[in-house]
């Protein structure tokens, strides 16, 4: 049986193959909320064609993007009518119950995580997001009860944001610097970067271990998403390290939807 996972972002959609348990291939592209449905269906059997498996069987699919859902769905509407289609939100049951203000508020792909660090690492467990847009840490308790998290800016996007603001700054490459002291203006800025952001994550997820009242060795931390993974070699606290991870927990879902 093959599943279609799907996890569409603001910044990037990554799409993942599922043969069975087994993540057969996974691919990623922009998320251009211009591309139509049956620009997505192409890009879809493009990739399905090159992986070699049949057809799709069943899609489960997480979508922090208004735009991009609709034109997803429109897609599967049309393309995929006849198999089974999950899309996370009320009513698609991921076995995480949300002990947060507004659960509604929560971004799916933020449940997603949890399931799958719930389910493939146990709790308590935090995991840690980095996206192009923001960096998401996420705290689930012994019993697998997403508590809520904390959101702070992406590091391309705080980067982005420092050249485009300053006169004398040039966009580079996100590399760990010579020294934490940077000899120059481009080794400066990785400076900041870098050690900057994993002294950030490292700092919030301290603070969530205390606030869970956990031992530290007994919290997983799991980090995910694709970019900056230069950041998380320079952080102490991260256990694990999964990119796949929303992925894998698309497949939880519809393992536990069928």
């Amino acid at each position: 049986m093959t599943l279609l996972a799907i996890d569409a972002g603001n910044a990037e959609t990554s799409i993942g193959l599922f043969d069975g348990d087994e993540l057969v291939a996974d691919f990623v592209v922009a998320s251009d909320e211009r591309r139509t449905s049956d620009e997505w269906f192409l890009v879809v059997e493009g990739f399905l064609r090159r992986s070699g498996l049949p057809e799709v069987d069943e899609i489960a699919m997480c979508c922090t993007v208004p735009a991009l859902l609709v034109a997803l769905r429109r897609t599967y509407l049309r393309y995929y009518e006849n198999i089974p289609a999950w899309v996370v939100g009320p009513g698609v049951k991921t076995g995480v119950p949300i002990h947060t203000d507004n659960p509604r508020e929560v971004g799916t792909d933020r449940i997603v995580n949890a399931l799958a660090a719930k389910e493939l690492y146990g709790g308590p467990a935090i995991v840690v997001d980095l996206t192009g847009t923001a960096t998401v840490v996420d705290a689930i308790d012994a019993e697998g009860r997403y508590l809520g998290g904390a959101i702070a800016p992406g590091v391309e996007v705080s980067l982005d944001a420092i050249v485009r603001n300053s006169a004398q700054l040039r966009s580079v490459e996100i590399t760990t610097p010579r020294d934490v002291i940077g000899k120059n203006t481009v080794e400066a800025l990785q400076s900041g970067v870098v050690f900057g952001f994993a002294g950030l994550i490292d700092a919030i997820v301290e603070r969530m271990i205390e606030s869970l009242g956990e031992d530290p060795d007994d919290v997983s931390v799991i980090a995910t998403g694709s970019h900056a993974a230069v950041v998380l070699t320079e952080c102490e606290t991260i256990t694990a390290r999964d990119a796949k991870l929303t992925l894998q927990g698309l497949r939880l879902v519809a393992a536990k939807n069928r």
